[in-house]
């Protein structure tokens, strides 16, 4: 354990009580990252501090915090599966489910837009609040008919009046649904993933076997093509980092679907077009982090690919042609389908080592370290 998590595990200690409390600053949070991965930008009006992020990771993990009391974020977000889900689409605290398949959070604090396709929202702050308060479909259910109860179960709890002192010092009112949504949102950004096998064969640590060897060159060269939208050092293409100037935010359209020969999407997963309108922009996604992909199944905005393997068959293939049912439609035609798509016809053994040197970015501690578990299932 490093002395800045043995730091934080005090911290925690203490503003649960179990030890002498001492004030936690934000000076308190520094950020442990390798030398191939940049500090990630912060918002100055919502700075990091060990005490904050455990406030945090308790509500994260609290179904009080939905408006009947039966989901938390945790619900949709599992640790073990590098904070997604497994299904397709998640059931909502009311039954009803989403659009569009779990995100996993590793990593989040470096994008430079939030959920599957929507250029308006650009920090966690903002993304909390889809979840909490959005009603198509509800997820948390949290509206200004409960919002007093949720907040009195949170001021019943003896614990979190002083942890949300300590995390909001300067807050006339520390207990409050703006300071949760903060307070989640420092704990999303703590959650760091970058000491995978790759991770650490970038670092001189570990080695990769022939196989993921061939894989990553596939990955990171032009016959395979992968880098051009998931060639950052987070995998993804959408990236924003504590020394960014510029930010760019593409989205993309990668041939799944072509409802009607003339490139539609099934509604209400049309894409960045649900914010634009633009033809153009029909069935244009953000390209996810493949950090942690082969343990994050199913694949794609909707959850529509079962595997990491069909999903590899997709971009050989340029896309994917659906042969029957409502979804009928070979989207390798696809009008709007993006220049980056394209037949590649990668051979059975390529697809092997592809699907090899993706299994290397899987970080094992991530799915397990304590720092982001269940601080409620002792008291189960």
């Amino acid at each position: 354990m490093t002395g800045r998590f043995r730091r934080i595990l005090a911290a925690g200690v203490a503003v649960l009580g179990l030890g002498a409390a001492a004030p936690v600053l934000a000076a308190d949070w520094t950020w442990s990252l390798p030398g191939h991965v940049p500090e990630p930008r912060v918002p100055a009006d919502n700075p990091m501090s060990a005490a904050k992020v455990e406030l945090g990771r308790r509500l994260f993990y609290d179904t009080r915090l939905s408006g009947n009391g039966t989901v938390a974020c945790a619900s949709c977000h599992i640790q073990a599966k590098a904070f997604t889900d497994g299904r397709a689409l998640s059931p909502g605290s009311t039954g009803g489910l989403t659009h569009r398949n779990a995100q996993p959070l590793a990593n989040s604090a470096w994008n430079a837009t939030y959920t599957w396709a929507n250029p308006a929202l650009v920090s966690l702050e903002r993304q909390m609040e889809v979840p909490l308060f959005g009603d198509d479909p509800v997820e948390m259910g949290v509206t200004d008919a409960n919002r007093a109860e949720i907040l009195g179960r949170l001021r019943a709890d003896p614990a979190y009046p002083p942890m949300f002192r300590q995390s909001f010092p300067e807050e006339a009112e520390p207990l409050s649904m703006a300071a949760v949504i903060k307070a989640i949102a420092a704990f999303q950004r703590s959650i760091v993933s970058v000491d995978s096998r790759y991770d650490r064969y970038l670092q001189g640590k570990a080695s990769l076997s022939e196989a993921e060897t061939r894989g990553m060159t596939l990955f990171f060269g032009e016959r395979a093509e992968c880098h051009h939208c998931h060639g950052s050092f987070n995998f993804n293409d959408q990236v924003v980092h504590a020394r960014s100037r510029e930010v760019e935010t593409p989205f993309h359209n990668t041939g799944l679907y072509n409802l009607d020969r003339a490139g539609a999407y099934p509604f209400p997963n049309r894409g960045l077009f649900e914010f634009t309108a633009r033809p153009e922009d029909m069935g244009a996604f953000r390209a996810p982090s493949l950090r942690n992909v082969a343990v994050t199944a199913p694949y794609m905005h909707d959850g529509s690919i079962a595997t990491l393997a069909a999903v590899i068959n997709a971009y050989s293939d340029g896309g994917r042609a659906v042969r029957s049912g409502p979804q009928k439609g070979d989207g390798r035609l696809n009008p709007h389908k993006s220049g980056l798509i394209s037949r590649i016809g990668l051979t059975p053994q390529e697809k092997r080592d592809l699907l090899a040197f993706l299994g290397a970015l899987t970080d094992e501690t991530l799915l397990t370290d304590p720092r982001w578990s269940d601080p409620w299932q002792a008291l189960r």
